[in-house]
């Protein structure tokens, strides 16, 4: 039986694909709502580089985002990706971070040292769930299916510098995401955090011409 792994269309990290392939693994590209790679109906990951990691503890959004992973998946999973030399935080603030989510939020928490690394633990995680479980990826699985509100305020969530909070008061105060689109900046300028950047940024993410960004962010490249 050959294994597989449903992974998110954002995270198309080509040089762990092609690590997972030459393991054997069938990698499946498909729009996952929460996280970064679904093993089986019941483990999700969610891969963050150290940097990655760093900014979304500085930032805040870190813990938010797991809670989403916890009310996704029966087995959620942390993967932190890099070398021990590249965190630039404290070590007893890294360390204390983890500790908390092991503990605290009965969170698995995997550190893995480069892509070898990951493709090996993913491998391994595969063929528990799938060879000695019997237990297959699927974008159903997980603790609960999404309404469709939670899928709007992923949506909204997403947006840099939104999250989860904010998305829900925008949602709550205009009641969709296409009256959001359609507001204004004095509008948005209503919502508590919500300053001109911020609400200047959210208007072009949800109105910009979809080729006209593909172009510009080759162009910024």
């Amino acid at each position: 039986m050959q294994l597989k792994i449903i992974i998110d269309s954002r995270e198309r990290n080509t040089e762990l694909i092609s690590a997972l392939e030459d393991r054997g693994i069938e990698a499946m590209i498909k729009t996952i709502a929460v996280g970064d790679y679904i093993i089986s109906d019941r483990v999700g990951i969610e891969r963050k580089t150290v940097s990655d990691f760093e900014n979304s503890l500085m930032n805040g959004r870190m813990f938010e985002q797991l809670a989403r992973l916890k009310e996704a998946y029966e087995r959620p999973i942390l993967l932190i990706e890099g070398s021990r030399e590249d965190f630039r935080l404290k070590q007893n603030v890294v360390f204390g971070a983890i500790i908390s989510m092991y503990i605290d939020d009965n969170l698995q928490v995997l550190l893995s040292e480069g892509i070898d690394d990951t493709a090996d633990m993913l491998f391994s995680l595969a063929k528990h769930e799938q060879s000695e479980k019997a237990r297959m990826p699927s974008l159903k699985g997980g603790a609960h299916a999404y309404t469709d509100s939670e899928y709007q305020e992923y949506i909204v969530g997403n947006i840099p510098g939104v999250g989860p909070k904010l998305a829900k008061a925008l949602l709550s105060h205009f009641g969709s995401i296409s009256n959001i689109a359609n507001s204004d900046i004095e509008d948005l300028l209503k919502i508590d955090k919500i300053g001109k950047v911020k609400a200047q940024r959210i208007l072009d993410i949800l109105n910009v011409d979809y080729e006209d960004a593909k172009h510009r962010f080759v162009n910024q490249r």
